[in-house]
């Protein structure tokens, strides 16, 4: 195990969202190391992979994490050692929908104050999952995790925004992980939607000036976890390593691994066509502070994508 583990006993720890892609991935890595997970989200039954197979046997409990009263009767009755809040408002468009502000800031932003109240109220620590959406996405330097100068473009920045800045407000003992351009076999992400407009397209215009790295969240649950089982408290960058690249760069990686006869056209921003949130240009995040910390870093992204097609039965 990478880090610097406090423990080797099984730790009880409740993950919220476990019906999404990285939430899925968190669940059965913390189960396959032993720890007792108890899985939540928004509906009635732990619904498991998205197309119905089972995934690990864990306890679950329905749970709204926008109702105080509800989180914090949960966290008292279920006594984590840590939660690890994977649960987000991630339609990012849709955000920008007046109506649905309050929502999103609630899911967002006030979720995890709750939660970070309740871990303080009973000693447990707390890993929060955000974005680099916090940032402008200007220039060309990579955001560290450790710099204050936010300034969110979108509705869904700014309420991860507030939910980063409630948690650190709320609870000593907290992870802030910021991730980028997340794939997982448990949810839909830009690899499934390249390989679905590849059946029937021969070219695609794909954006060539928002620069980042893609986060294959299997990899990623294997990291979070690490950083539960220890104390090294504080705000990290997490994606996969090998550099920086376009969506454009992405796609063309994704059909040579796919074997799929379909030409990429680089645009820009602006050529693409507006979308109702403003997207960051620069996605860069500064991953070093992870090797300080004694953690391991995520292999290159080539290689995970490599892994996750095999996951999700693309190659062989």
């Amino acid at each position: 195990m990478s880090g610097k583990a406090i423990t080797d006993k099984p730790m009880r720890i409740l993950v919220t969202g476990v019906n999404g892609q990285l939430g899925h991935d968190i669940m059965n890595e913390l189960d396959a190391r032993g720890h007792v997970a108890v899985g939540t989200d928004i509906t009635e039954e732990y619904r498991g992979m998205q197309d119905g197979s089972a995934v690990c046997e864990a306890p679950y409990v329905q749970l709204d994490l926008t109702d105080e009263k509800a989180v914090r009767r949960a966290i008292r009755l279920i006594r984590p050692q840590a939660v690890m809040h994977p649960a987000a408002w991630t339609a990012v468009d849709k955000a920008e929908e007046p109506e649905l502000k309050e929502k999103v800031m609630a899911i967002n932003g006030a979720a995890p104050a709750y939660l970070a109240k309740a871990c303080a109220g009973i000693g447990a620590k707390m890993l929060h999952i955000s974005t680099d959406y916090v940032f402008d996405g200007q220039g060309e330097e990579p955001w560290k995790p450790d710099c204050k100068e936010y300034a969110p473009l979108s509705v869904y920045g700014e309420s991860k925004l507030a939910g980063e800045l409630a948690v650190a407000a709320n609870l000593e003992k907290h992870f802030i992980v910021r991730i980028a351009w997340a794939f997982g076999k448990n949810g839909q992400n830009f690899v499934k939607t390249m390989l679905k407009l590849a059946e029937n397209h021969q070219e695609l215009r794909v954006v060539r000036d928002q620069i980042g790295t893609p986060t294959y969240t299997r990899d990623l649950a294997r990291l979070l976890a690490d950083m539960i089982e220890s104390d090294r408290y504080g705000y990290y960058h997490a994606t996969n390593e090998g550099g920086y690249i376009s969506w454009a760069d992405f796609a063309r990686e994704i059909f040579r691994q796919a074997e799929k006869d379909v030409k990429v056209i680089p645009v820009t921003t602006e050529e693409y066509g507006l979308s109702a949130a403003a997207r960051p240009f620069n996605s860069r995040l500064d991953k070093s502070k992870l090797v300080r910390a004694g953690f391991t870093p995520l292999p290159d992204w080539q290689d995970a994508l490599h892994r996750y097609l095999q996951e999700i039965e693309v190659i062989h």
